[in-house]
């Protein structure tokens, strides 16, 4: 008898033992809390250095490192005299006496007070010398600078080496028995648009304050800045710049110096993510004057140019907007001499490429006196190139020759002083002089010159200060024709004619 089991038996018995042995072990590995193996994140990497391990730092910590030392806390003071008498309502008021009588028994006012000043540097050489901005340390007498190590240097100890209002940079040096831990300087060509930029200073006092962000552009120009610098050609920032960064540095992710901070744009007053800094190759083409000869001389050619709007693009037949457009020709000055008439676009300075008002000041600016430069013109359609033998800036010569006078003689009826930074900052300007009075009857009080106009021009002399200003009556003062005013009332800006009269 043939006792094989039929293979359709043996898989009817063992299907079942199967199913119930799966169903058994779904039930222990949950009664187990097991779970199928899942790839996890490998930790070799950090743990053999080929990335960032739990202990490690990121790369702003280095440039703390290396740049904190270099920078240093300037703080400023000045004796300021007040007005010996302030105005009363009762002045003029039948009560007048009366109230004078009441003040004689009150405690004398102070006739001046203490006006401080706080604001960052940075140690540019082992030697002690320090760049700032103009604006923390102009006018002020007594300055002290301390390191972050809290070394301090005041008195004897520090020296204004010289300012330059015109880039809004100063260099301080001072007497240090040891070397200073200084910072290097980034090349000019390897800044980017995009670059980290990390800014170090003492915001509001803060010793020490270190932000991050990005160069957001390259090149900012034509801001209406309370300091008022008239050569910009800034870098602009969204690390976070505030009151007392004045003057600290914006460096590269290599800690270099890619620019000295210097304003901020803001509805607010503390930082919205729009910060400026003079660009490294600027504070090197300053300091090194500075440094050298205690001042900066600038190279002139005598014009005065304006921007190729696309109307006068279209107007004079023009391929585009760039260069500079010029508006006119100082009588004897250089560009005269070359044969630059108005009318004249710029195009090119020395061979460089000229795209526009500010960038063609910096470009004339960076010769000095003597040098002869090409300058790049288009007349008539026509191209050309012109020879010119550059001369000293005017107002470099008139600030290195005198003092800067506070008060004008009164001409024309008018008297005139010096803006403060606080009127230029209200009156949105960056020069210019303030009329504190024009004298009843006078030929500027027919021409409709009003208490409180801010002097921009007078003829063809643009007025940063009352140097300029009083320069400018020394050379209309014996004229008798009209003299033509440029003016700021209230925010606009309007040309008087003022006649002299008889």
């Amino acid at each position: 008898m043939n006792h094989r089991i039929s293979l359709k038996l043996v898989g009817a018995i063992l299907a079942p033992a199967v199913l119930v042995a799966f169903v058994i072990g779904l039930m222990l590995a949950g009664a187990l809390s097991l779970r199928p193996a899942v790839a996890q994140p490998s930790t070799k990497l950090a743990q053999t250095g080929e990335g960032l391990a739990a202990t490690d730092h990121s790369p702003f910590v280095h440039v703390a490192d290396v740049v904190l030392p270099a920078v240093v806390n300037i703080s400023a003071e000045k004796t300021v005299k007040l007005s010996q008498r302030r105005r009363s309502p009762s002045d003029g008021s039948p009560f007048e006496e009366f109230f004078r009588d009441f003040r004689r028994g009150l405690p004398d006012i102070p006739q001046e007070r203490q006006q401080n000043a706080l604001g960052s540097g940075v140690v540019i050489s082992p030697d002690g010398y320090i760049v700032t901005n103009n604006h923390v340390v102009a006018g002020f007498d007594k300055i002290a600078v301390r390191l972050s190590d809290e070394t301090e240097f005041k008195g004897n100890d520090v020296k204004v080496v010289g300012r330059d209002p015109k880039s809004d940079l100063a260099v301080l040096k001072v007497e240090s028995k040891k070397p200073l831990a200084a910072v290097a300087l980034a090349n000019p060509d390897d800044i980017k648009v995009g670059d980290w930029a990390i800014a170090v200073g003492n915001p509001f006092g803060l010793n020490g304050t270190v932000t991050v962000g990005v160069v957001s552009a390259k090149g900012r120009s034509g801001l209406p800045l309370p300091e008022g610098p008239s050569y910009q050609d800034f870098i602009q920032t969204d690390a976070s710049i505030n009151p007392g960064n004045s003057g600290g540095a914006l460096v590269n992710i290599k800690g270099e110096l890619m620019g000295i901070n210097s304003a901020i744009r803001t509805p607010t007053g503390g930082s919205v993510g729009i910060g400026f800094a003079v660009p490294v190759d600027i504070v090197k083409l300053v300091t090194d004057q500075l440094i050298r000869t205690g001042k900066v001389v600038r190279g002139y050619m005598g014009i005065r140019p304006q921007p190729v709007t696309d109307g006068i693009r279209k107007a004079m037949g023009l391929d585009d907007s760039k260069g500079v457009l010029v508006a006119d020709v100082v009588d004897g000055q250089p560009a005269d001499k070359a044969g630059i008439k108005s009318g004249d676009v710029i195009v090119a300075v020395n061979g460089e490429k000229t795209e526009g008002v500010e960038q063609f000041r910096k470009q004339v600016a960076e010769f000095a006196p003597g040098s002869n430069i090409s300058i790049g013109i288009v007349r008539d359609g026509e191209r050309m190139t012109k020879r010119v033998t550059l001369v000293t800036f005017p107002d470099d010569e008139q600030q290195a020759a005198a003092p800067e006078e506070e008060t004008a003689t009164a001409w024309l009826g008018i008297t005139a002083r010096g803006l403060t930074a606080e009127e230029r900052k209200e009156a949105k300007v960056s020069g210019g002089v303030l009329v504190e009075g024009v004298e009843s009857g006078s030929a500027a009080a027919e021409a409709g010159i009003e208490r409180g106009d801010v002097v921009l021009e007078v003829g063809k002399v643009r007025i940063g200060g009352m140097s300029d200003y009083n320069r400018a009556m020394r050379q209309f003062k014996s004229s008798s024709k009209a003299v033509l005013f440029r003016i700021n009332r209230s925010g606009s800006v309007l040309y008087v004619a003022v006649e002299p009269g008889e």
